[in-house]
């Protein structure tokens, strides 16, 4: 039986959206591939770790969310492909319903799952706390803005890939931010929600990049790629070269 306290602590982050894990002390090294997290029966989320991953040279990573109705393996597939050329270590949650709780107007079950799936991740991987971005598509891309805001202690960047809305519970720092979005989208309108969504982001003074790209509800190689670049610093190097 928890105590008053230990129920308040956990009320408190599932009900804020407060991600209390963070990278630390590797505890069991993991091989690269793809692993199970075996956290959930039903729908449970994925580890990937490239083969150019060395525990002596902490990693980035990226927390991966799919849209509605998606799943684990849905989630990598945006940055799947750069995982081993930038080095990326990819952490595939899933929902613990057919989308996020955020958007199902119940704050909690994901956020609890998440900071559990974090905490395995950290204790697998060495991670560099400089560089830790949660990414989504669609309402995956709507939570990612919504909890990287909220966990800005954790999150250094948001990757938001044509999201619906953002809805932090509880800003808490100044993460920077990438949103794209296609110009003829007739799933969730451009000028509905991203073009919303970024001027009341630069209202409240937030680092956004922002790219429009020809197309649908979609995340382009070439639109993931730039916003792994970014969240990398190749694009920075790339300027002051």
């Amino acid at each position: 039986m928890p105590t008053r306290r230990e129920g308040e602590k956990k009320l408190r982050s599932t009900d804020h959206g407060i991600l209390r894990a963070r990278p630390g002390r590797l505890r069991r090294a993991t091989q690269p591939g793809l692993h199970p997290l075996l956290l959930g029966e039903k729908r449970d989320g994925l580890l990937l770790i490239p083969e150019s991953y060395r525990s002596d040279k902490p990693a980035p990573l990226v927390v991966t969310l799919h849209g509605a109705g998606g799943n684990a393996h849905d989630a990598l597939n945006p940055l799947r492909h750069l995982a081993e050329e930038r080095g990326l270590v990819l952490l595939a949650p899933a929902s613990r319903g057919l989308t996020w709780d955020v958007i199902e107007g119940k704050l909690g079950p994901d956020v609890d799952f998440l900071d559990h799936a974090l905490a395995k991740a950290f204790q697998c991987c060495s991670i560099d706390p400089k560089r830790v971005a949660i990414e989504g598509f669609s309402d995956g891309a709507s939570y990612a803005l919504s909890l990287g805001i909220t966990n800005a202690e954790l999150f250094t960047h948001v990757l938001a890939f044509s999201p619906g809305f953002s809805a932090p519970p509880g800003p808490r720092g100044n993460p920077r931010i990438f949103v794209s979005h296609g110009k003829s989208d007739e799933i969730l309108p451009v000028v509905r929600c991203a073009h919303r969504i970024v001027r009341l982001l630069e209202s409240q003074q937030y680092d956004v990049t922002y790219t429009e790209f020809d197309g649908g509800h979609s995340v382009p190689r070439e639109i993931a790629r730039a916003a792994v670049d970014w969240f990398t610093g190749v694009e920075r190097r790339k300027t002051s070269s």
